[in-house]
């Protein structure tokens, strides 16, 4: 009897398991996705298209420069976007009046002033691949005027792949002799390019005895008036 009571609540007519599980009856369900630990804020890039938070300074591309973005701050990156463009994405850092360039947000910029690529803070610390010295080499080798400017194309196609795909197209150029910055492209678009999944037939027996047959193509002269309809 103590036993009893000693389960059920103050008050209540029912024992505390017993309640316990209506409780659970009427919450909803859990999320599927979790819940991701963030503080969004609002900040303004400065003309170095730099944005500060929480006393530290992450880059953005040069265009988005003197513009509001929206900063997203987790536990272990900082997002920055613009509008709903997801336009920047940095490592967070705990420690505090730090700043965080990332080299290719600057190399549009670069590419119209050439002449400041050695001397450019923000790349100052980028470490790439052999490859790269010798391309440039080679580049300004060629063409002492707009040789370095050339380089810097090849280095703004990190803007759309990696550098582990970049530096096997260097690598690839370099060593069949083609050092332009229109044939990195091809080879590294190339490369990049998924090839088309075939459609298995497995499980689909219905589909097993289509034919389709060979298009005429005399048929399309209609459509060019050579033959009445």
């Amino acid at each position: 009897m103590l036993a009893d009571l000693a389960e059920r609540t103050r008050g209540k007519p029912a024992a505390k398991s017993d309640l316990l599980i209506e409780d659970q009856a009427a919450f909803l369900s859990l999320p599927k996705q979790s819940l991701e630990a963030r503080y969004v804020d609002e900040g303004t890039a400065n003309s170095e298209s730099l944005v500060r938070f929480d006393t530290n300074d992450y880059s953005v591309p040069v265009q988005y420069a003197h513009r509001k973005l929206l900063v997203v701050a987790t536990v272990e990156e900082v997002r920055l976007v613009y509008e709903d463009r997801l336009v920047a994405c940095h490592r967070r850092s705990w420690e505090r009046e730090r700043i965080f360039f990332e080299p290719i947000h600057y190399l549009a910029l670069l590419e119209r002033k050439p002449g400041g690529f050695d001397y450019a803070r923000p790349l100052e610390n980028w470490q790439l691949p052999e490859c790269y010295a010798l391309l440039r080499r080679r580049l300004e080798a060629a063409d002492r005027q707009h040789g370095t400017r050339s380089f810097i194309r090849v280095l703004r196609l990190l803007e759309k792949f990696s550098l582990l795909q970049l530096t096997a197209a260097i690598e690839y150029a370099l060593h069949i002799d083609v050092i332009d910055v229109d044939s990195i492209r091809t080879i590294v678009e190339h490369r990049a390019d998924q090839p088309v999944k075939l459609f298995p037939l497995d499980g689909r027996p219905h589909l097993a005895h289509v034919r389709v047959e060979t298009t005429d193509v005399a048929s399309y002269q209609v459509l060019l008036g050579e033959v009445a309809p």
